[in-house]
């Protein structure tokens, strides 16, 4: 469980009676997607032959240049999933991070488990004893990918699901 029971309007389009804009809506969109890429090695390091998870993060970015419509880029993120469900560990959180990447076209709060599933990934590939600091590291390299822009919404979403998102955001 990664989103709230109750949805922040901050991640809720204008559009659709929220606040976010679309503009910072594609700024969720492209974090996620380099959170999600940066730990795409090892998932393709585990299945080098299935270009799902790498679609999803593509799909993403897609998304934001307007080159893909949202069914689309939620469609892919889909896929991305289905390449995790028969693996473990970091190959398998790996997968969930670039679909949740690419379903931030669809539910901007998504962002934020792609960061999550980032860090896991991580610290499942961690030496043993090694898996706390390896998190804590990716964490702060993912903030320090944030824009300006969303910044401090995205710092404050973290600090108000992080018991939601496997407490991965003590950082």
């Amino acid at each position: 469980m990664i989103l709230p029971k109750v949805r922040d309007p901050r991640f809720i389009t204008i559009r659709r009676g929220g606040v976010l804009t679309d503009s910072d809506h594609h700024l969720l969109a492209l974090w996620a997607a380099s959170c999600a890429e940066h730990v795409l090695h090892l998932f393709e390091a585990v299945r080098p032959e299935d270009p799902r998870p790498r679609a999803a993060i593509e799909n993403a970015r897609a998304w934001v240049r307007g080159e893909v419509k949202m069914m689309a880029a939620r469609a892919a993120g889909g896929h991305a999933m289905g390449a995790a469900r028969d693996l473990r560990g970091a190959a398998r959180n790996a997968a969930y991070a670039a679909g949740q990447a690419a379903v931030v076209a669809h539910v901007a709060a998504h962002e934020l488990g792609a960061a999550a599933y980032a860090i896991k990934a991580v610290r499942a590939a961690a030496p043993k004893g090694e898996s706390d600091a390896a998190g804590r590291l990716e964490c702060r390299w993912q903030r320090d990918q944030l824009p300006a822009a969303i910044r401090e919404l995205v710092l404050d979403d973290q600090r108000l699901r992080n018991d939601i998102c496997w407490s991965v955001f003590d950082c």
